[in-house]
């Protein structure tokens, strides 16, 4: 059986991963966004007991458990034909917990890399403030919150991928096209 190649983005909130994959995927036509958070917001929105547990994470900015949102990862994998697609998957894993869950419940499937948006705090508070998303969780009080998981949690997981030989780190700030420049050439793609 054929198995998709996934590559995992990560950087903290407003570092420019749901911009970066965009851009690869209205490149290259083999690429498949998935984000993790989008995945979780479309279950909270769904009136479901799981939508509300989601909810209540997302407003606490806590991380949501590892095994919801592998499921929720995996599903739409499936639906997307995973088979001959490169997968950017935005967003996860985000703690240890996550990426042990991965491996566990989806061991066959390669991970090719993770791309890191490397940004610094202050420019991150900057364009998640003045983004014109309009988010529910896009207020300094869960901006705040939302640093701190990343820092406490996700940087841990950047370490392990880059000792694992699978760390594709980018400076996450300028210019997008400038970063997507970088990005490409990161990943082998010019």
């Amino acid at each position: 059986m054929a198995y998709p190649r996934i590559i995992f983005v990560l950087g903290g909130p407003g570092s420019g991963k749901g911009t970066q994959c965009k851009k690869l995927i209205d490149t290259y036509s083999d690429f498949v966004h998935l984000s993790a958070g989008e995945l979780l917001r479309e279950a909270r929105n769904s009136g479901s007991e799981v939508g509300e547990m989601i909810e209540k994470c997302i407003m606490e900015g806590s991380i949501v458990p590892a095994e919801v949102t592998v499921g929720l990862l995996r599903d739409a994998m499936v639906r997307n034909g995973w088979e001959k697609k490169k997968f950017l998957i935005d967003g996860f894993p985000r703690n240890d917990d996550n990426y042990d869950v991965w491996f566990r419940m989806l061991p066959e499937i390669p991970v090719e890399c993770c791309l890191f948006l490397d940004c610094d705090d202050q420019v991150l508070v900057n364009r998640i403030l003045n983004r014109s998303e309009g988010r529910s969780d896009d207020n300094i009080e869960t901006l705040t919150k939302r640093l701190k998981t990343y820092k406490e949690c996700t940087q841990p997981i950047v370490k392990r991928f880059g000792d694992a030989g699978k760390l594709a780190s980018i400076d996450a700030l300028g210019d997008p096209e400038i970063i997507f420049n970088r990005v490409k050439a990161a990943l082998s793609l010019e």
